[in-house]
């Protein structure tokens, strides 16, 4: 079967979560737009989105969120900014099965409309290049970029300046406190610290670096420190974005498995695997080394599953990109 084959109007097309290794802002514009620096990571964990074909030029949500108006919702958005550029007459009707929480800072809503943007470019025959799409992306929201960009990356400016980062094979505990968080407002806390000195690219090491935003997330929200509180017995607990959700790294799924186990019934969280280099699995590392594994790194099905949802918006970007010889 051909790519262009499987990539269709019934394929199920996927949107993964992301981390923020670390989050720093540096600065501040004349805009009012902060200048951050942070480290994009991808997990095998996040949304998928169907797309149904309409022929009245309308899009529209088989399941709306709650609370969301339509016309607010950024996966309606990013279909109809496409339409806009390209003069597409074609409609869609867009079914989005949600696991990433609203307010959570895993990027949910930037890479549902990362996803839109991609699979509609393809399924409509548009012809969008991915640099134009990620411009497009821009006015959606500061996340967007990174998700058509696809890669894990180094970011900078309000979030699109990026370049490719490698990162070794890791596990992640990830908890979800039951809040929402508005980004706006922690910005726009006069506590935030906004003059963290900038690193140069090649002097981040993992572990390096925190997120500025973490101390004034968790003085609004208590049920994030208690979250950080709770995974830092484990390991070195960090937030997301600008919150809710707090993350730890682990070496071995065994160990980030083992540590969801002992997650206390108040608490809601799930384990998944950091997104590596293109079709990279701690497998393939080990026989290039030139030792074949000893046993399958984990369940072969749940190692299929977690890549498969790795292997989404980097690659979903350049095959679809490169089905219609569109430049990147």
């Amino acid at each position: 079967m051909t790519e262009s084959a499987h990539w269709d109007w019934r394929s199920a097309y996927p949107a993964p979560a992301k981390l923020n290794l670390f989050l720093h802002v540096v600065g501040r514009r004349a805009d009012g737009y902060h200048l951050l620096q942070t480290l994009f990571r991808f997990v095998g964990h996040g949304d998928t989105l169907r797309f149904s074909p309409r022929d009245d030029g309308a899009v529209t949500l088989a399941s709306p969120l709650p609370g969301v108006p339509a016309d607010s919702d950024l996966t309606v958005r990013a279909a109809r900014l496409l339409q806009a550029e390209t003069g597409c007459t074609q409609g869609v009707q867009i079914a989005i099965e949600k696991r990433l929480p609203m307010g959570g800072g895993l990027g949910g809503g930037s890479s549902d409309a990362a996803t839109v943007l991609l699979a509609l470019n393809h399924l409509w025959q548009t012809g969008v290049s991915r640099h134009r799409l990620q411009e497009i992306g821009l006015s959606l929201g500061a996340d967007v970029p990174v998700f058509l960009f696809g890669q894990n990356a180094f970011a900078e400016g309000v979030g699109e300046a990026l370049q490719p980062v490698d990162l070794p094979p890791a596990w992640y505990v990830v908890l979800e406190p039951p809040v929402q968080v508005p980004t706006v407002t922690i910005f726009k806390d006069p506590a935030l610290r906004r003059d963290t000195p900038p690193m140069h690219t090649a002097d981040w090491r993992p572990g390096m670096g925190g997120n500025d935003l973490q101390p004034v997330a968790t003085r609004q929200f208590p049920e994030i420190a208690a979250c950080l509180d709770w995974l830092a017995q484990f390991g070195e607990a960090r937030m997301t974005g600008s919150g809710a959700c707090v993350f730890a790294e682990f070496a071995t799924e065994r160990t980030a498995r083992e540590v969801l186990a002992r997650l206390p019934n108040s608490m809601r969280g799930w384990v998944a695997p950091g997104c590596g280099p293109p079709r990279v699995s701690c497998c393939r590392q080990a026989a290039s080394q030139g030792r074949a594994a000893s046993r399958p790194c984990v369940g072969a099905g749940r190692l299929s599953a977690a890549l498969h949802a790795c292997d989404t918006l980097g690659r979903l970007a350049s095959r679809l990109c490169n089905l219609h010889q569109v430049r990147p």
